[in-house]
């Protein structure tokens, strides 16, 4: 659906082999003022969702660590108001996707699923997490691998184009607030399946 074929490529093995520093749950929560850089600077909008994007292991300790996560975030939807969805794509990757009016507390139940997944010792199966956002000129993401412990731009437009000058402008915006990932072969689309859409759909 709204992954490119070979993300486990890019977004896995390659840049595992390659990564420079661990990957840190807590490097979510640069997104806690980021979105009000995006605001101001920029007149972005969050669009009040967000996803984790994970790779599955056939087997019970695993489904365990999923079923754990779906329980945490459950608990604290009376907390966060954060509803929350488990959804599969037609590539075989797994997502949490989270939808909240409130950015820190998107932000604060995508750690929690995050790093439920690593204190089961599943860390290594997520690939992405991902926020949406919106201005005039239309729909932005900011990109987290998770294998590559930085952050990126990614602005896609009709006709599978990317928006080049949004990506610059919003890499310029955040960097010294998030962990920027420079090299930009890095910089992987997240297609939607069509127009739209959002990559996890």
């Amino acid at each position: 659906m709204g992954l490119l074929d070979g993300l486990r490529a890019a977004l896995g093995l390659r840049a595992e082999t390659d990564a420079r520093r661990d990957a840190d749950p807590e490097d979510l929560f640069g997104m806690s003022t980021a979105y009000l850089t995006m605001e101001a600077e920029l007149g972005y909008q969050s669009l009040d969702i967000g996803a984790l994007c994970f790779s599955g292991v056939d087997s019970h300790s695993f489904r365990d660590a999923v079923d754990e996560v779906e329980a945490i975030l459950e608990a604290g939807q009376e907390d966060t108001g954060t509803e929350f969805t488990v959804t599969d794509d037609d590539h075989g990757y797994h997502w949490v996707v989270l939808e909240d009016s409130d950015p820190e507390d998107l932000i604060t139940s995508m750690h929690f699923a995050a790093d439920t997944f690593i204190e089961r010792g599943y860390g290594s199966r997520l690939l992405a997490a991902v926020f949406a956002y919106e201005n005039r000129g239309g729909t932005a993401y900011w990109i987290y691998s998770f294998r590559r412990g930085a952050y990126y731009p990614f602005a896609p437009r009709s006709g599978r184009e990317r928006d080049s000058s949004a990506e610059f402008k919003l890499e310029a915006a955040l960097d010294g607030e998030l962990q920027i990932e420079r090299e930009k072969e890095y910089w992987y689309p997240l297609w939607p399946s069509q127009r739209g859409t959002h990559p996890w759909e």
